[in-house]
């Protein structure tokens, strides 16, 4: 019953809370019936759960933070100047001078002897002299330089003594071959009255001609 109005348990239908029988069907109304609030047809109350709680709110993903890496800055680069290779350049040469000198003394020994033997005019015996001499100093120079310039420790032992090394411009270990275009192409050096040389206080990287000619560098130890 709800505001004096009840309903038909057979056929729904709507009728006066003070009716005895349904108005649309005649079926009689009991006092239970009469009494107990009537669903209307057609309506199926749904059951009342308990209450549910709110749905969480999604979580986020935050990923971890990435701990920052240090670089360290790259080491600035030395270069050997024109004085200390000098130095190192005069220690080289009185090295090679202790083993050389020996060896062409006796070599020109043996060619005076060998002169006077066919009667070799004087100028003639000095000119081979000279010519020898210059061949083994520059061979000797050759091997000691591109030898010891290409091995592990990149320096001869005037170099070494000094803390220079020869490298290629990006800085690493040079060839024999390498070397050895760099120990010639110092010929040239010393053919324009040692401007190539010269050239090492004065250029960027402290680079002479045969540097330039070979690509090498002189590294100096911080």
């Amino acid at each position: 019953m709800t505001n004096g109005v009840v309903y038909c348990n057979r056929c729904g239908a709507q009728n006066s809370a003070l009716a005895k029988f349904c108005s649309n069907c005649g079926t009689p109304f009991t006092a239970d019936a009469a009494s107990a609030p009537a669903t209307p047809a057609g309506v199926t109350p749904s059951p009342q759960g308990p209450a549910q709680p709110p749905s969480p709110p999604p979580v986020q993903y935050t990923p971890p933070a990435v701990p920052a890496t240090y670089v360290a800055p790259a080491p600035a680069i030395r270069y050997g100047g024109f004085w200390i290779r000098v130095v190192a350049a005069i220690i080289d040469g009185i090295l090679l001078g202790i083993v050389v000198f020996p060896v062409l003394g006796i070599l020109g020994l043996s060619i005076g002897l060998a002169g006077s033997q066919v009667s070799m005019p004087e100028i003639g015996v000095h000119l081979v002299r000279g010519i020898v001499g210059w061949v083994l100093f520059m061979g000797a120079g050759w091997l000691y330089e591109a030898g010891l310039e290409s091995s592990s420790k990149q320096a001869t032992v005037g170099k070494m003594a000094l803390g220079l090394k020869v490298t290629d411009e990006d800085g690493r270990r040079i060839s024999f071959a390498r070397a050895s275009a760099r120990y010639f192409s110092k010929i040239l050096s010393r053919m324009i009255l040692l401007i190539g040389y010269i050239m090492v206080g004065f250029t960027q990287r402290n680079q002479g001609l045969h540097d330039m000619i070979a690509g090498t560098l002189v590294t100096r130890a911080m």
